[in-house]
């Protein structure tokens, strides 16, 4: 479930990404994606077992 979570966070945040032209907001956005694909997949699909 946590890696399905992440693979539509990635899409929403490039997605929004995309559309704004607010700097504060593309800083945001950037910064909020930056986490999620720092996040790996190997741990995600780890804490989905317990």
């Amino acid at each position: 479930m946590r890696s399905f979570i992440h693979r539509k966070n990635l899409e929403n945040f490039r997605k929004q990404l995309a559309e704004t032209s607010d700097d504060a907001t593309r800083l945001q956005l950037e910064r909020l994606l930056s986490e999620e694909e720092a996040e790996e997949p190997a741990k995600i699909e780890k804490r989905d077992d317990d």
